[in-house]
């Protein structure tokens, strides 16, 4: 049959529910991944879409079995791809391997063999002949686990009612991306970012030295676009990202008498990142910074400046890259 094209709901950032409404709420793992809306016609098929509404199925050949798993029954799921790493963990800069070869059919199969990919299914949003996006996110989410789907590249995993503080512990316990919150009364919001869904991710801190900085362009003309940012690693200080947010006007503006006054044209960084128009600088000053998780390489993802340390000299900073990451 014609299934309808549904957009994802988006889920709003904040913090978990107060504790009075805990009972009130699911909680998801946060999967860092890419969204797929699923769609099953009944014949055997199964078609991929990606949040932006782009057909990527040649993508993953591995989740062609999926469209026989119910039959004739036509069905639309919410879901997302993972790529899992060696301790089971979905690592995005994986994935990124696999992305974008819904063109490349031949080179997707290559690419499969060798990083496989798990679609997580986390909603229910048409089945049968019936759309079930005015059902209560409870009955959906029931629907979805009598479907029993679970199969060698897809799951369903389990949802927890209440206990939000212990669920958000958990996946910081166990280096997960965070947490979505979804009330338990919320209808699917086609293409809405949604108060009725709640994610919170994991942020982690930790100090950097700053080696050097990118020039701003627009308003921020004569001032830091992004400050390079380096931690050290057997003896060295190594290169580990650009930071280019978090500073409000006046703390920018310091920043950027502050990298004057250290400017050098020697780079400290060893070895040379390839960072077109740097700037260099005498590595002297120290800031924390926030991110989400680091690259296999030890590259920051997602960092933003908290604050300068000037109660820490470079050789006191505890900002060292893993070992593992080496």
């Amino acid at each position: 049959m014609e299934l309808p094209l549904i957009p994802p709901m988006l889920a709003t950032p904040g913090t978990l529910p107060p504790a009075a409404q805990d009972a009130r709420w699911a909680y998801e793992t946060k999967q860092d991944g890419q969204r797929v809306m699923v769609y099953l016609p009944g014949d055997g098929s199964v078609l991929l879409r990606a949040r932006s509404g782009q057909d990527i199925t040649a993508a993953y050949p591995e989740l062609r079995p999926l469209g026989t798993v119910l039959g004739t029954t036509p069905a639309v799921l919410d879901g997302e791809v993972l790529a899992l790493d060696a301790d089971g963990r979905a690592d995005f800069q994986l994935l990124q391997s696999r992305m974008g070869l819904a063109h490349a059919p031949v080179r997707a199969a290559e690419r499969a063999a060798r990083v496989p990919v798990h679609l997580v299914l986390f909603d229910l949003l048409h089945l049968g002949s019936r759309p079930l996006l005015s059902l209560p996110y409870t009955r959906r989410r029931g629907r979805l686990e009598e479907l029993e789907l679970a199969g060698p590249a897809w799951s369903t995993p389990t949802a927890l009612v209440g206990h939000g503080e212990r669920a958000l512990l958990a996946t910081r316990e166990h280096g997960l991306e965070g947490l979505v919150c979804k009330r338990l009364d919320s209808m699917y919001e086609p293409g809405v970012r949604s108060r009725a869904w709640i994610k919170i991710r994991n942020m982690r801190s930790e100090d950097v030295v700053i080696g050097g900085w990118l020039p701003g362009r627009g308003r921020l003309t004569g001032l830091p676009g992004a400050v390079l940012a380096g931690q050290r690693a057997a003896g060295r200080l190594r290169y580990v990202g650009g930071v280019g947010t978090g500073w409000s006007e006046a703390e920018r503006t310091e920043l950027a008498r502050l990298l004057r006054a250290a400017r050098t044209d020697v780079c400290p960084f060893d070895p040379v990142p390839a960072v077109p128009d740097a700037h260099w600088v005498v590595p002297r000053l120290v800031g924390e910074v926030r991110f989400s998780t680091r690259t296999r390489e030890g590259m920051l993802r997602q960092p933003s400046w908290l604050r300068l340390r000037p109660d820490l000299a470079p050789a006191e900073s505890a900002a060292d890259i893993p070992d593992d990451l080496v």
